[in-house]
Parts: structure tokens; C-alpha cells; sequence
């Protein structure tokens, strides 16, 4: 999962925005710091929206700098939107684990899923979670 984002100089830093993520926003002394510090906001404001259950916007600016979120966040997005219309209690049933091991998995300070288990929800939603 990649947003964009701009970069311009103001008084001699290097101020970041991301448009399709309107309250993320850092800088940098250098070009390289501010990259370094749009990665961190972009991730930290993304994991903020999905542990508070906030909208999350798909990406669609294609101009500026690419971004890649962190793939913890991203697969907790992708497994959210997918889950939709559903409880975490109901697919954790379907995939044959707890509501406690499911609710992890959403969870994107600790999401860390092994192979078997995204075989198990690939069944569940009937379709692949790439997110690298």
C-alpha cells in the first residue's frame, strides 16, 4: 500500500503533505529526514484511524513522492475492509481460531500473521492479502 505525498521547501525545511491523508503532515531539516518523517507520520496516523475505528481514504494521489506504508498497518487495513459487513467473532469462527487470536490480527501494533493463517483467511474472504 503506497500514498503519495508532496514535499516543499518553506524557510528552509522540508515540509511533507499527503492529500489523501489531509492531517498527516511533518518535515525535515534535509529532503532525506523529511522522507524519513513522512514514513513515520504516515504509519502513526494510519494505525490511529484503524485503532479508533476512523474512515480511511485509498490512496489516489499519484503525483509527488511514493510512500510505502508498513505492512503491519497496511495488512490491518486490508483485513478490516475485507471483515466488512462481519464481526471479528464470525470470521474468527470461519477461520478456526479465537475472537482473541482474530482481534490480534487486526490489530496493527501486534499483527504478525503466519503463513497458515493467511491461508486461513484467504478462505474465509475468498481472496489474497498482498500488501508488500
Amino acid at each position: 500500500m503506497i500514498y503519495n505525498c508532496d514535499i516543499t521547501e518553506e524557510h528552509g525545511k522540508f515540509i511533507v503533505r499527503f492529500p489523501d491523508v489531509p492531517n498527516a503532515m511533518t518535515y525535515g531539516e534535509t529532503k532525506d529526514e523529511a522522507f524519513e518523517m513522512a514514513k513515520d507520520v504516515l504509519n502513526g496516523i494510519l494505525a490511529s484511524h484503524v485503532d479508533n475505528n476512523y474512515p480511511i481514504s485509498e490512496p489516489s494521489y499519484n503525483g509527488g513522492y511514493p510512500i510505502e506504508v508498513s505492512p503491519k498497518v497496511a495488512f490491518a487495513i486490508e483485513l478490516r475492509k475485507a471483515r466488512a459487513g462481519q464481526t471479528q467473532k464470525e470470521v474468527a469462527s470461519k477461520a478456526g481460531m479465537t475472537y482473541q487470536q482474530y482481534q490480534r490480527l487486526e490489530n496493527p501494533h501486534k499483527t504478525n500473521p503466519t503463513l497458515e493463517t493467511l491461508y486461513k483467511l484467504q478462505k474465509v474472504f475468498n481472496r489474497r492479502f498482498l500488501v508488500l
